[in-house]
């Protein structure tokens, strides 16, 4: 049955993503400013948060498997598709108060992606230190970092296509209902404020983890200087914010511009070491 997991999983996940996109390209002419939704609507909407929901719950019952049948396994994959359960609940539970149907769209398809990719990549990368508090609290607290600052890349992407819609540009991308620019806007520093305080703890951590077993607390990897880099670009983008007022376009290229530093940072550095050079 594990076996068959990550494809149950992807279909679920999938299955809500295209049901949406189908929904998307009938209701077209449909303004960001539009009423409430008619009643079938809300039902369907209603549908796919329970799917999302029963992907959720299947995926974490992968994910224990596959990270604790033999330690702890953070293998490529394994940590990929952690990062992307996380960012899927971060939706479904922001959906519930704010209704980002739309984020659907960015969200679904690359979770279904990674959660494949588990399937096809079973690779062992066992953690020798697993054992460690610190290194337990540290994994934690990046990996919800992680999430949440991809969560706000993905709520940047639909803030584009929002701010585009809005300007009557053409796009490919046809999604008829978002919330205002303001509230997208509001929300996306709130997270972006979360995930750099966790980010920060990330730093912080993984500097005393380095130092309790290295004795070292700073090593200049290809990890770490792309992790501080991002830091940075993130704490610009918050001062600008509060000393200039950033908003639109500013923050929508400061935050993706953060989040693939960070990509690069960890998924880089890992698909380099375990995919390519096969070390861990």
């Amino acid at each position: 049955m594990i076996a068959f997991l990550p494809f149950i999983i992807a279909l679920i996940y999938l299955l809500v993503a295209l049901n949406y996109w189908r929904s998307a390209r009938t209701a077209g002419g449909k303004t960001l400013n539009a009423p409430a939704s008619p009643p079938w609507h809300t039902h369907v909407q209603r549908w796919q948060s329970h799917l999302i929901a029963l992907g959720l719950a299947l995926h974490a019952v992968l994910l224990y498997c596959a990270l604790f049948a033999q330690g702890l396994n953070l293998s490529f994959a394994n940590a990929l598709s952690t990062i992307l359960w996380l960012t899927v609940l971060i939706y479904w539970l922001t959906n519930l108060k704010h209704h980002l149907h739309s984020l659907q769209a960015f969200v679904l398809p690359p979770a279904a992606f990674f959660v494949l990719l588990q399937g096809w990549q079973p690779e062992a990368h066992v953690i020798p230190y697993a054992d460690q508090p610190l290194f337990v609290a540290h994994m934690v607290i990046a990996m919800l970092a992680y999430s949440l600052l991809t969560f706000a890349a993905l709520h940047a992407l639909l803030m584009m296509a929002a701010e585009r819609k809005l300007h009557q540009k053409s796009s490919w991308l046809k999604l008829p209902d978002f919330p205002p620019l303001m509230t997208m806007e509001t929300l996306l520093f709130r997270i972006i404020t979360i995930g750099f305080a966790l980010l920060t703890l990330t730093l912080l951590s993984g500097m005393m983890f380095s130092e309790l077993l290295f004795h070292h607390p700073l090593r200049l990897t290809h990890k770490n200087v792309f992790t501080i880099l991002s830091w940075l670009i993130f704490a610009g983008l918050l001062w600008g914010r509060y000393r200039y007022g950033w908003r639109g376009r500013t923050a929508i290229r400061w935050t993706l511009t953060g989040f693939v530093v960070l990509l690069l940072a960890y998924a880089g550095s890992k698909f380099v070491l375990e995919v390519l050079l096969h070390r861990a």
